[in-house]
């Protein structure tokens, strides 16, 4: 990122109401109905889309936003070509995990030993911090290993999450299936993975792709399960190693929960006991996963660790019913013993699986229904049906998208609609979504730009603003990370915030306005903004007060952008205003 220089430190202090006014919300009014004017087209932008670019306002103002919104919850009919164009060259995205663990993260696996065994044989032992990295970047974005020059396979390992972390940025900015962008990030936050941890690193691009992205707008029932049976949330809620207890002292469920005799238990039981990898910490509850570990360095797991209730809470207090949803400490354990069993192959050998020799077979209770004795993955699938048609989970989902969509504190008639919508569609996601963005509170004044964007929203929202051509993304990957919100990087299971509170800070701000100037500039590598005409800076001005703020501003800050000197300064004001920071 570009450093601040003593002339733009001025623009900072003349765009000081940033700090002043960014969390006040307009005053209230009558709600409207589902308008076409070009503040109501802008308003949609900010919300189902990463913000508007050049010219998007005023054609769908034409056109009709209702259209707009329809076209919008039915992405598999719009085209797509220039995004496919920008992802074609990432050729990892469509690899699934078999494929990355065996051609893409074994090789590296072996050359960290061999410079390890050398280093050691020198008495130079490595300093370690390959298998660490640095606080706020991926793994496969870290320096060399052991500070020695990069090799090509571990060059291969990191292009997995580079690729990955690319091509997020990418589909956001130039995807012409903008809600569907906006609710694979909400959903992926929402089961939120932490890449990270172990070999996360290498299910996490399937773990979006296949688990998530499919079932944004279709069934919540099927996203519940689709998540479940992941092996990157099986691995980083440690549920892959969940065991009856009587199994975890020797690897093996007691002969009341398998036949010794069926080839099938033998061949479940031998693939857990010897395959995966572990460091996991127990109880993780509130706690952070590892952070410290990779796949190349982690041992082998040689037995059942009995049960484990990460995430059979994860699943009751954030997937499905909410902190408040009314379940116990015992339907944590019911849950967390129906899914025993649900687990992993070890890296090349498959992804998800049952293993019926570690499963708990006795009776359960979950939310006061009984699942009988004597069950296998039906269980599991079981407690999904459950909580997907639990009106608190109906409640929890709809105020989660209307957080999202509406405002930090969405009006209960909102959530009640919505949650309503829910529950007599059988969780179809299309329709709830739809409930929301057609409300009336939705497009009530109070709505309009009550939220706080995200680092994620911000940088891609201010790459569409300004027509931005991007050739190479890791330099965006990096500067995400530094405005505090690194890809595929939130450890805790709760995702990244989605309240203002989180991102407004006077740090926060300056460093927005450091990215915009870097942008508008032409200091972002890999970035080129279209041609500027610095000869006419007030019909500068004007254009960018049209595209970027979509000509909703205060006087305040058309003063602050006035006493700009420079087309590339008139930018940067304008992107690092309050106005622009909202949505």
């Amino acid at each position: 990122m570009v450093r601040f220089r003593p002339t733009i430190c001025r623009l900072i202090v003349l765009a000081g109401v940033i700090g002043g006014t960014l969390v006040e919300r307009p005053s209230a009014s009558g709600p409207p109905a589902i308008p076409s004017d070009e503040r109501s087209v802008a308003h949609v932008l900010n919300r189902l889309a990463f913000g508007a670019r050049p010219g998007d306002v005023e054609r769908i103002a034409k056109s009709g936003l209702a259209a707009w919104i329809d076209a919008q919850l039915q992405p598999q009919r719009i085209a797509n070509d220039n995004l496919d164009r920008r992802l074609s060259s990432l050729t990892t995205l469509t690899l699934d995990s078999e494929t990355i663990a065996r051609d893409y993260f074994a090789p590296a696996r072996q050359q960290r030993r061999q410079r390890q065994q050398q280093a050691n044989a020198d008495g130079n032992p490595p300093s370690g911090k390959d298998a660490a990295g640095s606080a706020s970047m991926p793994p496969s974005m870290d320096g060399p290993p052991f500070g020695g020059e990069m090799s090509d396979a571990i060059r291969r390992e990191r292009q997995i999450f580079a690729e990955l972390a690319e091509a997020k940025l990418l589909r956001a900015v130039y995807s012409d299936r903008q809600l569907e962008e906006v609710l694979t990030d909400f959903w992926f936050n929402h089961f939120n993975v932490f890449a990270r941890k172990g070999r996360t690193e290498i299910y996490v691009g399937e773990y979006e792709r296949d688990a998530i992205r499919p079932h944004v707008l279709g069934s919540f029932r099927e996203l519940l399960e689709a998540t479940a049976k992941s092996p990157a949330m099986l691995f980083y809620l440690d549920n892959w190693m969940s065991s009856a207890t009587d199994a975890r002292n020797h690897g093996a469920a007691s002969s009341a929960s398998m036949d010794p005799g069926d080839p099938a238990n033998r061949a479940d039981r031998r693939s857990v006991m010897r395959g995966g990898v572990t460091g996991q910490r127990r109880g993780f509850g509130r706690a952070q996963p590892n952070a410290t570990q990779r796949p190349a360095q982690l041992p082998a797991l040689r037995q059942a660790r009995g049960l484990n209730e990460n995430y059979g809470r994860e699943l009751l207090e954030l997937h499905t019913l909410g902190v408040d949803g009314g379940y116990t400490q015992q339907d944590v354990i019911d849950v967390a013993r129906a899914f025993t069993g649900w687990t992993i192959g070890r890296p090349g050998e498959g992804g998800f699986r049952f293993a019926a020799a570690l499963h708990d077979r006795g009776a359960k209770k979950v939310l006061g229904q009984t699942i009988p004795a004597g069950g296998g993955i039906e269980d599991g699938e079981k407690v999904l049906d459950i909580l997907a048609r639990h009106p608190a989970t109906a409640h929890h989902i709809a105020y989660q998208l209307a957080q999202r969509l509406v405002s930090d504190t969405p009006p209960a008639s909102v959530v009640d609609k919505a949650a309503k919508t829910f529950a007599s569609t059988n969780g179809n996601l299309r329709e709830v979504v739809r409930t929301i963005v057609t409300s009336p509170e939705f497009f009530a004044p109070e709505a309009h730009r009550a939220k706080v964007k995200t680092p994620f929203e911000f940088v891609a929202s201010a790459l569409r603003a300004t027509s931005a051509d991007v050739r190479q993304a890791t330099p965006l990957v990096r500067a995400l990370a530094a405005l505090g919100m690194p890809l595929y990087l939130c450890q805790p299971p709760t995702g990244y915030d989605e309240t203002a509170d989180r991102w407004v800070s006077s740090g926060a701000l300056v460093n927005r306005l450091n990215f915009a100037l870097a942008v508008s500039g032409g200091q972002m590598r890999g970035v080129q903004l279209p041609a500027i005409d610095r000869g006419h800076l007030d019909a500068a001005r004007d254009r960018v007060v049209r595209d970027a703020l979509a000509g909703d501003v205060s006087a305040a800050t058309l003063d602050t952008i006035a006493k700009a000197t420079t087309v590339e300064q008139t930018i940067a004001l304008a992107i690092g205003s309050p106005e622009f920071q909202r949505q």
